[in-house]
Formats: C-alpha cells, sequence, structure tokens
C-alpha cells in the first residue's frame, strides 16, 4: 500500500492552508485546503493525523479519492480546485502555487489530479499522514 504525506506549511484565514504532497523523498504536487476552523463540517481543513484514502466515484468530480475514519466528518475528497472557494473541506491538488484573479491559488489542478489517479494506478487505498510544520 502506497504512503503520502501532506505537509502543511502555512494557513490564512482568508486564503485556506497551502501545503506540499510528497511522495516517499520526491515532492508530487501542491495542496490546498480550508483554514483550521476546529474541524467545523464544510469549512475546516481536518486534524492533522494518520489516514487512510479510497478510491471514490464522485456525482461531481468523477473518480477521485475520499478521506476515511476523520472524526466527525465525512466526503472529504482530493479533487480539483484553484482557490479556497473550490473547496468545502476538501483537498484541492495542483502542480504549483500561484495567483488568479489576485487571489492566492494552486494551478494546473486538473492535470495534477490526472497525475495523482495515474501515480495510484490500481490501487483502490492508500496511507495518507497529515504533518503541520508552520
Amino acid at each position: 500500500m502506497k504512503t503520502i504525506e501532506l505537509i502543511r506549511l502555512e494557513t490564512d484565514i482568508h486564503q485556506g492552508t497551502r501545503g506540499a504532497l510528497r511522495v516517499g523523498k520526491e515532492l508530487f504536487g501542491v495542496t490546498l485546503e480550508p483554514p483550521w476552523k476546529m474541524n467545523e463540517r464544510n469549512v475546516s481543513c481536518i486534524p492533522a493525523g494518520q489516514y487512510k484514502i479510497h478510491s471514490w466515484e464522485s456525482a461531481r468530480f468523477g473518480k477521485c479519492y475520499s478521506l476515511l475514519d476523520v472524526p466527525g466528518r465525512t466526503n472529504i475528497l482530493f479533487h480539483a480546485g484553484n482557490t479556497v472557494r473550490d473547496t468545502t473541506g476538501c483537498i484541492l491538488l495542483g502542480e504549483k502555487w500561484g495567483f488568479l484573479n489576485g487571489e492566492r491559488a494552486i494551478l494546473h489542478s486538473r492535470h495534477a489530479v490526472a497525475s495523482f489517479l495515474e501515480f495510484m494506478g490500481n490501487d483502490i487505498s492508500a496511507h495518507l499522514t497529515i504533518m503541520e510544520v508552520y
């Protein structure tokens, strides 16, 4: 089973929580989540910790991965999006950070998600560790 790390690097109450996704010792991409708001459903990033992710078919996002066993939360996905307004508690994947319309963003998100799905291949699950270094 693959092991993936999400390393949270900084957080801002308005523009979300930025991080790096690492597989082994290799940087895979960047992430964007909502800021920490006490794990409140649909508006907060999830607590740092260890989780299992599992393949999921979303009506809105198509094939993606869902985080399992998040205390008090369900339906947390890895999916495409650019700004914190594109997530309701999920983890957005991108290739790099940048700006869209003056707002902090992650860029090339759809390509990053496609690369992630390719990396996962036929694996329906993996281990995810979320760490905070800020």
